[in-house]
């Protein structure tokens, strides 16, 4: 499918949803209640089985100079954005999960942004953690209080931000490219790819978003993180992507990294995935310029009594000797309220 024409000053809002009809619903009023304008909302549904694409259907049809919509089969998030992504017009994209909501002068300030400094590509501001009842929970939610200049090399710690927090240059999603497959982490995977691109960042230093916390699933999915095999494509895309973004191997963030994925190796040895346990540890090894005893011995137990059982000895090992986290581990961006 080809992409749309680009419209000049037209923000297009991508919402990907799936089975949340009543949350959709606040999500798109969050939209129309943008201060500026012109605005445009893709609706793209991930094969709901409810009530949604009735939900979807009566905005379109309250809206319809604004609202368009897509179905789809189930496929996923990113597979969702996608649909949407190529039907976009806007000169400015703006991604948001159906659970969360934008705040009424984000367009305004983040256009404002981009348009003073013409050498940027995205323009971000600061994120609250609200509850269901509105309660906040934390603001500014992660490190979106922060002003940063790139996205990396702090993405090989933690997605720092939250889907809907940046305003993204049109042209900049172009070169992008599509979203993958992954179920979960893809949002992650896409700012991977724009921060190998080297794409500069102007912060406002405004409230523009709030980040919902609920019972439910996140995203338009549910279930545990990444399969092992998916594991090793998402360390090694991160890996690769931080590598052309300059991040050296010596970086803080990069020694953080390939302790990660170590755990990562140790995790899917459990999983009784040995390639993937054996993938992932050549790649905390290289991640680490070869360097690390415990890996290297590691490496030893693995190969003389298997990838699952050396995660079994290890772990046993490590708790009767009380080893804790090591001093390269870096804090999450959601552990700093």
């Amino acid at each position: 499918m080809s992409e749309a024409e680009t419209i000049d000053g037209l923000v297009t809002t991508i919402i990907p949803v799936y089975n949340r009809a009543a949350m959709l619903r606040q999500a798109v009023d969050s939209v129309l209640a943008q201060s500026y304008r012109p605005i445009e909302i893709v609706i793209s549904d991930d094969g709901s089985t409810d009530d949604t694409p009735a939900a979807m259907a009566a905005l379109a049809a309250a809206h319809p100079d604004v609202v368009r919509c897509v179905r789809n089969p189930n496929r996923g998030p990113g597979s969702a954005r996608e649909a949407g992504r190529v039907l976009a017009r806007g000169e400015f994209i703006q991604y948001l999960d159906s659970d969360d909501r934008l705040l009424p002068r984000k367009f305004e300030a983040q256009v404002a942004a981009l348009r003073a400094h013409p050498e940027c590509a995205i323009a971000y501001g600061r994120t609250r953690l609200i509850d269901m009842d509105n309660v906040v929970l934390a603001s500014p939610f992660k490190w979106t209080g922060e002003v940063r200049e790139t996205l990396f090399p702090g993405l090989l710690v933690d997605r720092w931000w939250c889907t809907h927090t940046p305003l993204y240059r049109r042209v900049l999603t172009d070169a992008i490219g599509p979203w993958c497959d992954l179920r979960y982490s893809q949002d992650w995977e896409y700012d991977m790819r724009a921060g190998a691109l080297g794409v500069q960042l102007a912060h406002c230093n405004v409230d523009v978003s709030e980040h919902r916390h609920h019972v439910g699933a996140r995203q338009t999915g549910s279930g545990k993180w990444l399969a092992p095999s998916d594991r090793v494509r998402f360390f090694e895309a991160l890996f690769t992507h931080a590598r052309s973004a300059g991040v050296a191997v010596d970086a803080p963030e990069m020694r953080h990294f390939s302790r990660w994925v170590f755990s990562h190796a140790r995790t899917c040895g459990h999983m009784g995935d040995a390639g993937s346990a054996r993938a992932l540890y050549r790649l905390a090894l290289r991640a680490s310029a070869g360097f690390g005893f415990e890996m290297r011995a590691y490496r030893a137990l693995a190969g003389a009594i298997g990838w699952e059982r050396a995660a079994r000895w290890s772990d046993a090992a490590r708790t009767a000797l009380g080893r804790k986290t090591g001093a390269d581990t870096r804090m999450q961006s959601w552990m700093r309220g």
